[in-house]
């Protein structure tokens, strides 16, 4: 099924449900919480589902493979501290579990410390650990000057990450289409971009969408809730920002 018109420029809400993440990922989401994302994602038919390691094997057991939705985890969540040896470790046993793609909180201190070689490094041994799956590496922007946000996604393109991913959603800061715009500016299509933090409207999506980006990492309820929004829009359809 096609869900996008034939220019290119409109989105329908199955089409838009494809391009979001839902996660129950906080510290305090217990057993039915993992149980209603795994019945929310497969009902709306977002592209993927993510929970915290240890609850990835109960989800892989409720997202039906080969469906629609993707199960997945993070790696060195939520700050990025962790040794390289245990974000290969942790990677690998997400691997075992059943995630089919994973989102790693770059080493924010290093990166910031200007030590760009271990940085790299550290991105490479996860991407070949887990490979052919797919790597999103978190840089948790809010955090970043742009010259060290810049830096991030060339680290990010060199070592063979899938996506750059704007942040964990945790700093409260929501990721601005201007970053986004930077972002795109360095990635320039060599890898995907997904955008998660504080992005609540359909206008902001068109935006991010113009500019490149093909993931999304939104709260349950305001996925749900956007998806619903598209879907009430003349024609079904989230008409894309007509400028990058």
């Amino acid at each position: 099924m096609n869900d996008q018109s034939a220019d290119g420029r409109e989105l329908t809400s199955a089409a838009l449900a494809q391009m979001i993440d839902i996660s129950a990922v906080q510290a305090f989401h217990g057993e039915a919480d993992i149980r209603a994302l795994a019945e929310i994602a497969t009902r709306h038919g977002f592209i993927a589902a993510h929970a915290l390691p240890h609850f990835v094997p109960l989800l892989r057991s409720l997202v039906p493979r080969g469906g629609a939705t993707l199960v997945g985890g993070p790696v060195g969540f939520p700050s990025g501290g962790h040794t390289t040896e245990t974000k290969v470790l942790e990677a690998r046993r997400l691997a075992r579990d059943g995630a089919e793609e994973l989102d790693m909180v770059i080493n924010l201190g290093r990166l910031k410390s200007g030590d760009l070689s271990y940085v790299r490094e550290e991105v490479v041994a996860v991407v070949q650990a887990v490979a052919p799956l797919p790597l999103k590496l978190i840089l948790e922007i809010t955090y970043l000057s742009d010259d060290e946000l810049k830096r991030g996604c060339e680290i990010a393109v060199e070592a063979g990450a899938a996506f750059v991913k704007t942040g964990t959603g945790w700093t409260g800061e929501p990721t601005t289409v201007e970053r986004v715009r930077t972002i795109a500016g360095v990635v320039d299509g060599a890898i995907g971009i997904k955008a998660s933090g504080g992005i609540r409207s359909l206008e902001t999506i068109a935006a991010m969408v113009a500019l490149g980006v093909t993931r999304f990492g939104v709260n349950t309820r305001a996925a749900v809730a956007l998806v619903a929004e598209c879907a009430a829009l003349p024609g079904g359809v989230l008409p894309r920002a007509a400028h990058r």
